[in-house]
């Protein structure tokens, strides 16, 4: 399964779809990107004058790239060419250090830390263009064909 594959497979579509690419993936982790866009729809109230990334979008980035795409690719033997996989995040813990702006692009990264009867636990990061650390923490989901 190719990487095109895989976010043709997910669950999501404009304007909540927040994986551009996935850069490298292993049944260890995965690394992809997203450039969060300048008219998105969340900006124009979060905040007045001074739009910034909200932290629960920030969370889904992170989820999406480092959970269901991992999830997906793990998965890939159990899916059937018109089936569409499920997930449902379970728990997150997160930590964040830098805000994200409008045009900015951001790269995940994400370590698989359990996956076991479909039940998926990742470490994720996220990093800024200037590789600094932008949020950090654990996120885990259940998975179903």
């Amino acid at each position: 399964m190719n990487t095109s594959e895989i976010i043709a497979l997910l669950p999501y579509q404009e304007p909540f779809l927040f994986v551009d690419g996935i850069d490298a993936i292993s049944e260890h982790g995965v690394t992809g990107h997203y450039t969060f866009r300048k008219d998105a729809f969340f900006y124009r109230g979060h905040f007045k004058g001074n739009p910034l990334t909200p932290g629960v979008i920030l969370t889904e980035c992170m989820a999406q790239i480092g959970l269901v795409c991992l999830g997906i690719y793990l998965m890939k033997d159990e899916i059937q060419d018109d089936q569409q996989p499920q997930i449902a995040l379970t728990s997150h813990q997160m930590d964040f250090y830098l805000p994200v702006l409008p045009g900015e692009k951001v790269t995940v990264k994400s370590d698989k830390d359990v996956f076991r009867f479909n039940k998926l636990k990742c470490k994720v990061r996220m990093y800024n263009t200037n590789e600094e650390l932008v949020a950090r923490g654990l996120i885990s989901g259940m998975l179903k064909i």
